[in-house]
């Protein structure tokens, strides 16, 4: 199958502006070509995106494609074979929305879905993103990824419940590690401070000890896998950096010396603003916030100066940064105001687009994506508009192609 896409601007994931017009040849599922004028091949599909700015596939390293805003309880009600189904048009939003690579940190079931999930569109049975998962977060009792806190006290001690996450001291730690693993985890996930969205901890709390998090990265590391923290306090974050982990997912509350220590070590951060800021921002709406459990809404105004300091340290950091949004806390389709979000806090759109794209890419470890060059896997969406002078035109992707196959033309 050859395509050969005409009349746009392209961005190749690396320069801080559009190269300009180029055209794109795509063979046999990866980039041919990049030139000003590239002549047709005979039998080759031609896809005129003038007006358009194409770009690598956008990545989101932080997603939770089987979970609903309305969080565990709900999730907890329904067999798998349900939850499968319902994930289904998640997974389709995303990869039409412009998201040809997701990892997704936590399904919100008993079993390995996200599993499952990733291998079936790995085999072309599902239409998706291609998926890294990491099915369950590791969590000490009563921390972020305890959740029979949610439910009522005769089901707060089931042993799948607590065999789904749960880990105290470094043997204990060790099997759950291996047990992802083994179950085909390529991320391990852990919770390493309280959070925002649970009822019985604060996102000030560091619930694994220095001695815990070293035996859960290195266990990890010894089968090959990589391991990032939910943190978002200060001295989470700096433990979980000890310990060698390869990114930190949210670090919102971490201190411009500890964004250092992180570059430093060359750990990447995804800080998951959209869905932070928007709620620290809004902290003081009592409209926005009806319906909303009130140890939530407490939290943020507790910490809404913190927050908006951090995003802005961030921002005049130079830490590298991976997109990631927390999708699943939020409607799935909404990932994209990522975008915005991280401009809005001073971050360029170039270093927004690259963290979504490039950057994302080497975190991720995935050599083949996440720029367009000759011999790179085709994984390209276009976009009307230009989104180094509008960021919002992330949200209006209308063409997507993965590994060479078109799923959204306008």
């Amino acid at each position: 199958m050859v395509t050969l896409l005409t009349g746009a601007e392209v961005w190749d994931g690396l320069a801080d502006a559009p190269l300009g017009t180029r055209d794109v040849l795509v063979r046999e599922g990866r980039i041919a070509e990049v030139a000003e004028k590239i002549t047709a091949p005979q039998g080759a599909e031609v896809i005129d995106l003038s007006g358009h700015t194409v770009t690598p596939g956008f990545m989101d390293c932080h997603t939770h494609v089987t979970v609903q805003p309305a969080l565990i309880v709900p999730a907890l009600a329904q067999s798998e074979a349900m939850h499968t189904l319902q994930t289904l048009p998640v997974l389709r939003t995303m990869l039409l929305n412009g998201f040809t690579t997701i990892r997704d940190l936590m399904g919100a079931d008993l079993g390995y879905t996200t599993v499952a999930l990733r291998d079936a569109i790995a085999a072309g049975l599902i239409e998706g993103p291609r998926m890294l998962v990491a099915p369950h977060m590791i969590s000490a009792r009563g921390g972020h990824g305890d959740f029979s806190a949610v439910l009522d006290n005769q089901f707060q001690n089931h042993p799948r419940l607590l065999e789904m996450s749960c880990a105290d001291g470094c043997d204990e730690i060790r099997t759950r590690v291996r047990t992802e693993i083994r179950s085909g985890a390529d991320w391990i996930k852990f919770g390493a401070s309280g959070g925002f969205s649970s009822p019985s901890d604060d996102p000030s709390q560091t619930t694994y000890s220095q001695e815990e998090m070293d035996t859960l990265v290195t266990t990890a590391r010894d089968l090959g896998v990589p391991a990032t923290p939910h943190g978002y306090g200060d001295e989470c974050v700096r433990r979980a950096v000890k310990a060698g982990v390869r990114s930190v997912d949210h670090g919102n509350l971490a201190t411009k010396d500890t964004l250092q220590m992180m570059i430093d070590h060359g750990v990447f951060l995804v800080p998951t603003q959209y869905t932070i800021l928007d709620d620290a921002r809004r902290a003081d709406d009592d409209a926005f916030w009806a319906g909303t459990p009130l140890y939530k809404r407490r939290k943020f105004q507790k910490y809404q100066k913190a927050l908006l300091d951090g995003a802005e340290a961030v921002a005049a950091s130079d830490v590298k940064i991976a997109f990631g949004t927390d999708a699943g806390m939020f409607p799935h389709e909404e990932n994209w105001k990522e975008f915005p979000m991280m401009v809005s806090t001073g971050i360029t759109p170039a270093r927004a687009l690259k963290a979504a794209t490039s950057v994302a890419a080497e975190l991720l470890q995935l050599d083949d994506l996440g720029v367009l060059a000759p011999g790179k896997t085709a994984d390209i969406i276009a976009m009307p508009g230009n989104p180094f002078s509008d960021i919002n035109v992330t949200g209006k992707v209308d063409f997507v192609m993965k590994e060479g196959i078109v799923h959204k033309r306008p």
